[in-house]
């Protein structure tokens, strides 16, 4: 039996091995050990029965074959979160194939990570290794009843270590029964049990659960003297009697909550914009690393001027879908959310599109790639773009759709589509800023295009390439800026921007070539800029904290139109509510600090008196956030509360 149990040890080795190496590559966390062991037993003593199925030669080929597995497993979860910012789920399967389209982005990728790779296939090394030393003859039937035995008492003596200080907020209960969080998940139960929970949830449905009892953040400030009364931007709705009529709980704990939230006020901007037209822009892997007085002068001019975001963040939610979802709607894109979002298509009565054609806007929406990706043929229907058109529907016949296009041709032939169509709200997805950064045809034409200008630049090749790719986009807006002028109506349109994620293939030292600061890999590689331009207003600096789901209610607000502020989760950045910026693995920023991977920083010269019950206050919030984002599509709860 002794040369059987090398097999238990081979597979143990395997199992807890590959879970380390998410903690230091994934996670970077050493919390949830005790727990991602004691979770990982029982997957053991099944991998070790499954190595008992059929006689010597069979259980070798098994043994292989879930090596194989396990380690193509693991690694895809860390090239996935290398990309993505985020643990992958099988909610999620037809984004993940978009994003595999791009193969010469996944080999840059696995060429830059390549000693991760060996390192990810050791178990494989050490299984060639041991093969002649390893018994893999079937066990007797007694030691595979009790491995099956033991299994379950494993699993059962875990479940009651879940209610240890089961009330905190992202506590091992919390993330079993009530949260999904991806990131939280592995981090606490280790990768086998985040997968397990994540493919009975896609199977059976989950619902997250908000967490109503706690009191939402209260933080003790100086307020001016009100001179007149506040209003906000609330409309009538009658909670009571929809909570008194609805059945379901999920539904219900949502109405309880809107109920009791507290709406924006309205403001010194409210309907500054209002009447004025909109382009609005989701420019590819813009990132303020990019703006340069010299390099890109319109980029340099937009963010200096009109309304100045400080300390705003474009927080990586599943790459370009995941930050178009946040700028246009105010939520938080969660894998499951995104999915239903294409595969529901709901009522979202504030989303860019539809919030401005219920005033009579004309609402187009362009694209210089692929019409159909990421579903958008769907997608932009429910944000009110019926009128789109991408490479496939319409805009080869206008550009070269070749990869990569060109923002520039894209801006110079649509805009006369729509100039004369006033009021109008046009929402540009742009693409020239794609990775991979490098210079040739094939990967980069765009980065080849503009070479000359950054050839001399003292950085590496990557950032670079990646500059020469910014610089089309800068170009572009220097054609949209002159082509409005032209056309006679640049003083009544808003320029609005901002950047689907950070230019994630760098390596973090990439990023930090360009940047004034030293910058880590989870928050601060975010931060980046919102240009909110007209060219006859005066420039105006916030530094309160801001993100992409706080653009859209930003933008109704300034535009004067009536909403109800607390069915989005964005806020206002123009408004007294307190700032925040939520970042895909939960960490977040405050106008008081920053919370990263549990830890909390407080900003220079601000001080609280209860550090650890602002932190417990600020979870919950922003626990709730997400799990509101998800429901709310879900069940199509602004249909359900509008019509």
């Amino acid at each position: 039996m002794l040369k059987k149990l090398n097999i238990i040890l081979y597979l143990s080795f395997l199992v807890i091995y590959l879970e380390a190496l998410t903690k230091i590559f994934i996670t970077k966390s050493s919390s949830g050990i005790f727990l991602t062991i004691l979770f990982s037993i029982p997957f053991i003593l099944i991998l070790f029965l499954l190595t008992n199925i059929f006689k010597n030669k069979g259980n070798k080929i098994t043994t292989y074959i879930l090596t194989i597995l396990l380690i193509f497993y693991y690694g895809f979860e860390f090239f996935f979160h290398r990309l993505f910012s985020n643990i992958f789920s099988f909610n999620t399967l037809g984004l993940a194939s978009n994003a595999l389209d791009f193969t010469n982005i996944i080999v840059d990728i696995v060429l830059k990570n390549i000693w991760v790779v060996i390192l990810y296939f050791i178990p494989l090394i050490l299984l060639i290794i041991l093969n002649k030393k390893l018994n893999f003859e079937r066990a007797n039937l007694k030691w595979l009843i009790l491995s099956f035995i033991l299994a379950l008492i494993i699993y059962i003596t875990s479940l009651f270590c879940l209610f240890i200080n089961k009330n905190a907020t992202y506590s091992p209960y919390n993330l079993y029964y009530n949260i999904n969080s991806e990131i939280k998940t592995v981090e606490t139960f280790g990768l086998l049990t985040y997968t397990r929970l994540d493919i009975k949830r896609v199977l059976f449905g989950f619902d997250e659960k908000l967490n109503i009892k706690e009191e939402l953040p209260q933080v003790e400030e100086e307020t001016p003297p009100v001179e007149e009364e506040v209003t906000y931007n609330e409309i009538e709705i009658d909670f009571d009697t929809l909570l008194a009529n609805e059945t379901n709980e999920t539904i219900k704990d949502m109405l309880e909550y809107f109920k009791n939230s507290e709406a924006t006020n309205k403001n010194e901007y409210t309907g500054m914009f209002k009447g004025k037209n909109l382009i609005f822009l989701l420019a590819e892997g813009f990132n303020m690393i990019a703006v340069d007085p010299e390099l890109t002068p319109t980029l340099y001019k937009l963010t200096h001027e009109g309304f100045v975001f400080n300390n705003f963040y474009s927080p990586v939610f599943l790459s370009t879908t995941g930050g178009e979802f946040q700028a246009t709607t105010g939520l938080i894109p969660t894998q499951e959310t995104l999915s239903n979002w294409k595969k529901l298509k709901p009522t979202i009565s504030y989303a860019l599109g539809n919030a401005f054609t219920s005033l009579g806007y004309t609402a187009n929406g362009y694209h210089n790639w692929t019409y159909t990706y990421y579903s958008r043929q769907k997608t932009m229907e429910t944000l009110g773009f019926t009128s789109y058109m991408g490479c496939g529907n319409g805009m080869e016949d206008l550009i070269s759709c070749s990869w990569l296009p060109s923002d520039v041709d894209m801006i110079n032939a649509t805009l006369p589509l729509y100039k004369d169509n006033t009021p109008f709200v046009t929402y540009y997805v742009t693409v020239s800023g794609h990775a991979p950064y490098a210079y040739n045809s094939t990967g980069n034409s765009i980065a080849l295009k503009n070479i000359d200008y950054v050839k001399d630049l003292p950085y590496s090749n990557n950032v670079k390439a990646y500059l020469a790719t910014q610089i089309e986009l800068d170009r572009a807006l220097e054609a949209l800026i002159e082509g409005l002028e032209e056309e006679g109506i640049l003083e009544d349109t808003v320029i609005a921007l901002v950047g689907d994620h950070y230019p994630y293939t760098l390596t973090i030292d990439e990023v930090n070539e360009l940047s004034d600061y030293k910058r880590d890999d989870i928050v601060e590689v975010n931060r980046s800029n919102f240009i909110l331009w007209n060219s006859e207003i005066e420039t105006t600096q916030i530094d309160k904290v801001g993100s992409e789901i706080d653009v859209l209610p930003t933008l109704l607000n300034l535009f004067g139109i009536e909403y109800d502020s607390r069915l989005i989760v964005g806020k206002d950045i123009l408004s007294d509510t307190p700032g925040l910026a939520i970042f895909s693995n939960r960490s977040w920023v405050s106008d008081y600090g920053t919370y990263n991977s549990g830890k909390f920083t407080l900003k220079d010269g601000v001080t609280l008196e209860n550090e650890n019950e602002y932190i417990k206050e600020m979870n919950t919030l922003v626990s709730n956030y997400f799990t509101l984002s998800s429901n709310i599509i879900k069940y199509n709860m602004y249909k359900y509360l509008l019509g």
